[in-house]
């Protein structure tokens, strides 16, 4: 019964609003899998990018793996349902013409800009009060030494505020179609994965393009007790 109501479900709705959904999920665990193979099999000549021993991973971490992966899988289920909400609303807007690529690239800056924004407010607010810190952000800084798997490990509550509410302002300020958002989307997907990956590796695009890269964010979650840097996706601030 379960099986044929999803199956409905999935015949509602189009292949752009489906890849949109799935795509960015896939793009996580593929290239978030991408670094944690380099870093099990790392060759001497790339150890200097290591920004952090295997050592220094296993001991100051403060959750296991699997604790991680686990997290992780929680909020993505989280984030797809509500783009299902988003869809059964009307709200996808799916039947939209696709703009021309200028206008598409000016709605993906402003989703940049709108999620930077949002996202920006939300984890200062998530670090300047003790009760959010200590109860909610706290959970994302257990990992002290960030890895590419961790990167949306955050509490539930945390996860729905900041990205999956981020992320659907982002998309519906911006106007976007769903073929845009799914480009968007696993944008913003490779972006944080590669903030938290450990490696400073030569001409990485994130990492020269953005300020607000790997080094930038690491820098955030080693300081103990004082974590000035409030950005979180595209730009600094």
């Amino acid at each position: 019964m379960a099986a044929a109501a999803w199956r409905e479900v999935l015949h509602m709705m189009s292949d752009d609003v489906v890849l949109g959904i799935v795509l960015p999920l896939v793009v996580y665990w593929l290239y978030a899998g991408m670094y944690h193979m380099m870093m099990m099999m790392m060759p001497p000549a790339l150890e200097p990018f290591r920004l952090h021993s295997v050592q220094e991973e296993e001991q100051r971490n403060l959750v296991s793996l699997p604790q991680v992966v686990k997290g992780v899988l929680l909020q993505q289920a989280i984030q797809a349902l509500i783009a299902l909400l988003l869809f059964f609303t009307g709200m996808v807007g799916e039947h939209k013409k696709q703009p021309s690529l200028a206008v598409q690239a000016a709605q993906v800056l402003v989703a940049m800009v709108v999620m930077d924004t949002w996202q920006y407010f939300i984890h200062r607010l998530m670090h300047v009060n003790k009760f959010l810190y200590k109860h909610i952000h706290s959970q994302h800084h257990r990992l002290v030494v960030p890895y590419a798997f961790g990167a949306l490990y955050n509490h539930p509550a945390e996860g729905f505020l900041l990205d999956t509410i981020g992320g659907a302002v982002s998309f519906l300020v911006s106007g976007m179609t769903p073929r845009t958002a799914t480009f968007f989307f696993s944008l913003a997907t490779m972006k944080t994965v590669d903030d938290h990956c450990g490696l400073w590796l030569p001409g990485n695009p994130f990492q020269r393009i953005f300020s607000n890269n790997t080094a930038y964010h690491d820098i955030h979650h080693q300081l103990h007790g004082n974590k000035p840097f409030f950005s979180k996706s595209f730009f600094t601030g």
